[in-house]
């Protein structure tokens, strides 16, 4: 492990020079990867794996992702199975589904967590939340976490293109005392960028916080609220979608994304940086509040009981394709549409 200085707080990470691919090959020479759930992270990973050369299965049930799964490259009988067939013949069980379907599917995976196997998740959520998921692993196998810090398909691309995804790694019990070494292994191979260490509490917290806050939930917040003061004030949508969305993703976060914010200020205009400097701060004092109360709502456990409860329901799908429906439907969005078919690369 290198040590690396994060903004003067000291942390290990595993970079792919100190544990190369050939060494992760080793370490998983006598396993089967059996991946369970072809959903969100399920292709990336499996096919990662596979293009790394391991020995890699995928379970799926029957339907529309099975048929995915199959126009990817998986062969049914010999490299695509069901789930409990999957986990019959694996070492390493992946779950790779949403959370309302691991705590469905629990009982079925758990029936094959014989001695020895290794039980991997990519989100902490089902482990953290064990009284209420009912996910509890048997005290003989490894469980152990690789958390990409993207979606599957940012996965898949950056892997193509032959770059890394950075990933979190955790090691819940270690059974077989080389949990360790596995885990990281498998990070390797599911095409992680580096490594860094949590415990599934933090990663389950930090992700939820997350996609709440500055990834998903605020971040619409923020750009809604700019977007219709613009609109109420006689701007135009392609002129409040621009101003809003289009600079933002297109050409300010790939600056600071390069080389920090700090940088991407002095890339811009001297008017732009005084505003942002003065304005940083009363954003800050607004937000904090509403980040402290969502942190609080996530590490008490009512945002996974929320989730729970909701996706429990026979209707949950259907009222959340309503919703969805209703944010693509709204203005905002539907002006993204035409502006995004506006770009040089679409003419």
């Amino acid at each position: 492990m290198a040590e690396m200085n994060f903004g003067g707080v000291i942390e290990n990470v595993v970079t792919r020079e100190e544990f190369p691919l050939e060494k992760a090959r080793e370490v998983l020479k006598n396993e089967t990867i059996a991946v369970i759930g072809y959903g969100i992270q399920g292709p990336g990973q499996s096919m990662n794996l596979r293009d790394n050369g391991f020995n890699v299965i995928v379970g799926q049930r029957p339907g529309k992702t099975f048929d995915k799964a199959v126009a990817d490259g998986w062969v049914p009988g010999e490299t695509l199975f069901g789930i409990e067939e999957a986990c019959q013949k694996a070492t390493i069980i992946q779950v790779l589904l949403s959370d309302a379907a691991q705590i469905e599917c629990w009982p079925k995976i758990k029936k094959y967590l014989t001695p020895e196997k290794t039980l991997y998740f990519s989100h902490g959520f089902a482990i953290t939340w064990k009284d209420r998921t009912g996910v509890v692993p048997p005290k003989d196998v490894d469980v152990i976490l690789i958390a990409p810090k993207g979606s599957g398909t940012s996965l898949r691309r950056m892997f193509v293109q032959g770059r890394g995804l950075n990933s979190s790694y955790a090691v819940y019990q270690n059974a077989s005392g080389r949990a360790l070494e596995k885990v990281i292994a498998l990070g390797i191979g599911v095409g992680s960028g580096f490594l860094f260490e949590t415990t599934f509490e933090k990663e389950a917290t930090s992700d939820l916080t997350g996609e709440r806050g500055s990834l998903m939930g605020g971040i619409q917040g923020l750009l809604l609220a700019q977007y219709e003061t613009l609109r109420e004030n006689g701007h135009s949508p392609s002129e409040a979608f621009n101003e809003t969305v289009e600079e933002l993703t297109q050409s300010l976060m790939p600056l600071f994304a390069e080389n920090g914010m700090d940088w991407m200020y002095a890339n811009c205009s001297t008017t732009a940086q005084r505003g942002a400097l003065d304005w940083m701060g009363p954003f800050h004092d607004a937000i904090k509040p509403v980040m402290q109360k969502l942190y609080h709502s996530v590490i008490t456990g009512n945002e996974a009981q929320i989730s729970i409860d909701s996706n429990s329901k026979t209707d949950y799908r259907e009222k959340l394709n309503k919703e969805l429906e209703a944010l693509r439907e709204s203005e905002m969005w539907r002006a993204g549409v035409v502006v995004r078919k506006l770009r040089p690369e679409n003419n």
